[in-house]
């Protein structure tokens, strides 16, 4: 794909499909890690609520393997109530 002399490209038909993109709808730019990502305006929320899912699921990989395996769900439940 080439960008035109003013800064244009095509984004194919499947891509915008997939994206949600239809004609005349606005579109949101942004630059995450190096590259550029193209969204819906009203796909913003989504990003949003990705990014904080990405975010939840790296803390639980930095938890993985730090529990107690001797540890029951009755000790656990008696540990958590009450509080």
């Amino acid at each position: 794909m080439r960008v035109s002399n003013k800064g244009q490209v095509t984004i194919p038909r499947d891509l915008r499909e997939l994206a949600g993109i239809s004609p005349n709808s606005e579109v949101v730019f942004a630059l995450e890690d190096g590259k550029i990502v193209i969204m819906p305006k009203d796909g913003r929320r989504v990003a949003t609520e990705r990014s904080r899912l990405d975010s939840f699921l790296a803390a639980l990989d930095r938890l993985e393997g730090t529990g107690d395996p001797a540890m029951t769900a009755d000790d656990v439940m008696a540990l958590t109530r009450d509080r």
